[in-house]
């Protein structure tokens, strides 16, 4: 079985998608990246301007993630150059019937977690890009700073690295094939560069939409500032249509629900 590390999600709210400097440059982020090994698919890193993804297929397809990436780029430019507020706002956007398929699916992730379509951009990029390059490739798994979309033919397990926390490292989230095209994003307020009101080490959200469960992994850690809000928070989150389950971790404590299988590393 392949296991995949990911240490929290870009959900990148706001001016983050701008910001120079951002993205996963830390030392953390190229240490995990690191350990992502096994699984037969051939690995790549992709970088263009400020995303850097980690691309896994059946053969180098480098230019074809670059077209890819460059397309959804442009359409998400494009659109915040029409309306600038788009990339900072922190509360859901209007549907646009003049948005591009990419944008629409962002200002829907972000409408139905109930924060802004900016938290859904890695998400949805990363599944922008993994659908493109199915064309070319049975399988694909394209990591974007932490949140991944997955398509396999065979079992892989996401783990959960969760900064300080003694769980970080220890837990994953098991997927097996018939799951697949699926989406596992994780935010954090403690770990990267996401934006996050909350102060949880790890709130990991599975959907089979990569862009709502970005928006939705921002939303679930923004309820959380500690151990006591957990349940609370798992509680207020499984009721969000489109998301089979999640995984939140506080300190040394966590909740779970929804299909997420969860195994020991």
């Amino acid at each position: 079985m392949e296991t995949i590390h990911f240490p929290r999600c870009e959900a990148q709210e706001g001016v983050r998608w701008f910001e120079p400097g951002g993205g996963m440059k830390t030392s953390g982020a190229e240490a995990y990246r690191e350990r992502i090994r096994g699984g037969g698919l051939e690995s790549f890193r992709m970088r263009v301007r400020q995303t850097d993804l980690l691309v896994r297929a059946e053969r180098n397809l480098k230019a074809e993630a670059a077209s890819l990436i460059q397309e959804g780029r442009l359409q998400i430019e494009n659109y915040i150059a029409r309306n600038p507020s788009f990339a900072t706002t922190l509360t859901p956007w209007s549907p646009d019937p003049t948005a591009t398929a990419l944008i629409a699916e962002m200002i829907s992730a972000g409408r139905r977690a109930g924060v802004g379509p900016m938290a859904a951009v890695a998400g949805a990029l990363a599944e922008y890009v993994g659908k493109g390059l199915l064309c070319h490739s049975g399988q694909v798994i394209v990591e974007n700073g932490g949140d991944i979309f997955i398509k396999t033919d065979r079992p892989v397990t996401a783990a959960i690295l969760a900064g300080d926390s003694p769980l970080s490292g220890r837990l994953g989230i098991r997927i097996t094939p018939g799951s697949t095209p699926l989406g596992v994003c994780c935010s954090s307020g403690r770990v990267g560069h996401s934006l996050s009101r909350g102060r949880a080490d790890a709130a990991c959200i599975v959907s089979r939409s990569t862009a709502l469960a970005d928006a939705a992994a921002t939303a679930l850690g923004n309820l959380v500032s500690g151990p006591r809000d957990l349940k609370r928070a798992a509680e207020m989150m499984s009721g969000l249509e489109g998301i089979s389950g999640g995984v939140i971790i506080a300190g040394s404590q966590m909740a779970a629900w929804g299909e997420v299988d969860l195994v020991s590393l």
